[in-house]
């Protein structure tokens, strides 16, 4: 990709959310859903890969969809009330519509479909971006319309989201597919909260943002796609095998680290409305210990045909130095828990 076409293309990847984001007129909201979709089409297919080709078209048709969903339900809503105003979305039909459409560009369950194979055909960035950048614009458009959302329809999609990505991700060797599944079951945790508290769902997609950039930017510097190959892992960075070690399990929501907090904060408020879908989140959070599978293959293991060469052990010249501070984040924000919870 030429250095024009990669300066467009990255410009409309940011200008996409942000004019969804500022914008309270739905006709706005969709065109910079739209932009957003075209412009990580280029990235996703730029390896000129069947893999890619196929993984962009499959992002293609399914935020199509989804777009055209979100606009049939603001028509509908149009229609029937008179006003575009993203706040204001008071018809049933048009609610329920716009919920799936959202979920399916999230990766909601059970439309989550798309997501683990659209991964598994991008390189370590675009995942990255899939996952952190491109969930912004939806969820801006869920928190907006927090008051029109129906309570039973998000718990069930988040209690089936937690469901699918924890146990989906039991049985998988890509370390792709494993952090999509792990998107899946946060964004489970997301939509369990969002019409409860929408300033704690915020927090969490905060912290899920940091710990999953931190996990890509690892992955991408160990050059490791799968959980074999996080065997030998060690003699390329041990200290950073070690730290990915503690962020596998920050993910998974282990105490004391970070990712333990947003689940004890939702499972804290949910039992102040459901004590049953409390109970059920925390039992399916346990689910997500297939992480530990990871950590076990990642730090203690050594492949036995692995071999002794010693340019291994050589680390390389451009060291990144933003890890150390995105590091820190992942594991060491439960500290600053009082204080979060006088903002909340």
């Amino acid at each position: 990709m030429n250095p024009q076409a990669n300066a467009i293309v990255i410009t409309s990847l940011m200008m996409g959310p942000v004019l969804t984001i500022s914008s309270n007129h739905w006709i706005l909201a969709w065109t910079g859903l739209e932009i957003n979709t075209l412009a990580i089409i280029p990235l996703i297919a730029k390896q000129h890969h069947p893999r890619a080709t196929e993984a962009a078209i499959k992002y293609f048709l399914t935020q199509a969809t989804a777009s055209t969903l979100i606009l049939f339900s603001s028509i509908i809503n149009a229609w029937t009330l008179g006003q575009w105003d993203i706040t204001q979305m008071s018809d049933n039909i048009s609610c329920t519509i716009l919920t799936a459409a959202l979920a399916i560009k999230l990766g909601l369950a059970p439309f989550h479909f798309w997501l683990p194979e659209v991964l598994q055909g991008t390189t370590t960035t675009t995942a990255l971006i899939l996952t952190t950048w491109q969930k912004l614009a939806p969820l801006s458009l869920l928190v907006m319309t927090t008051q029109s959302l129906n309570t039973p329809l998000m718990l069930t999609l988040g209690l089936t989201s937690t469901i699918v990505g924890g146990w989906n991700g039991l049985n998988q060797t890509q370390l792709w597919k494993i952090m999509a599944f792990s998107s899946i079951a946060h964004l489970g945790w997301m939509a369990t909260i969002l019409t409860l508290s929408p300033k704690l769902m915020l927090l969490t997609f905060y912290t899920y943002i940091i710990m999953t950039s931190t996990m890509f930017l690892m992955i991408k510097l160990l050059e490791t796609n799968k959980i074999s190959m996080m065997t030998t892992s060690w003699t390329k960075l041990p200290t950073l095998n070690a730290t990915m070690m503690l962020i596998l399990m920050s993910l998974a929501g282990l105490p004391p680290l970070t990712g333990f907090m947003p689940k004890w904060l939702i499972i804290q408020e949910l039992t102040k409305h459901t004590f049953i879908n409390a109970t059920m989140m925390a039992l399916l959070s346990l689910l997500s210990l297939f992480y530990l599978r990871i950590s076990y293959y990642a730090t203690i293991t050594l492949s036995p045909n692995s071999t002794n060469y010693s340019q291994q052990w050589w680390h390389k010249t451009n060291q990144e130095h933003y890890l150390a501070p995105m590091t820190t984040l992942s594991l060491a924000l439960l500290t600053v828990v009082p204080t979060l919870l006088t903002i909340i």
